[in-house]
């Protein structure tokens, strides 16, 4: 009986020597990012093709060059817009990663299509549940 708990014994400390480390680890691990969404929308005055201008294309090349470059750093996992429709039922869907709330409200005002005035933009707390492998 006794060499029974003594081998018991040495079994949980042998499993507290383990799972200690284990558990430290997961204490010190980085915060998960959250994911956001948000929808754009063509701004009111802008609905009307006849009144883009120039410089308002050269604006949204910029917005998609961004969101571009956002889905290569893997910042951003989708990227979108509807087709076919007219510009004030239109809109276009970012699905991204932030570390809160502030950062994610900053990447979206930051998008030079929503600064420039073209588009508005609200911000969605989000979560991607299911995805098709590609």
């Amino acid at each position: 009986m006794r060499l029974l708990k003594e081998q018991l014994l040495r079994a949980a400390i042998a499993v507290l020597l383990v799972a200690a480390p284990l558990a430290q680890a997961q204490d010190h691990a980085p915060a998960k990012r959250q994911q956001y969404l948000y929808v754009l929308r063509v701004a009111p005055q802008m609905q009307d093709e006849a009144k883009w201008k120039d410089s308002d294309r050269a604006v949204t090349m910029r917005h998609f060059e961004r969101l571009k470059k956002a889905t290569e750093s893997g910042q951003v996992i989708l990227a979108g817009r509807t087709t076919s429709e007219p510009l004030d039922k239109t809109f276009g869907l970012v699905i991204f990663e932030a570390d809160g709330e502030q950062a994610a409200r900053a990447f979206m005002e930051a998008d030079p299509a929503v600064q420039a005035g073209l588009m508005t933009a609200t911000l969605h707390p989000y979560s991607v549940l299911l995805q098709r492998a590609p």
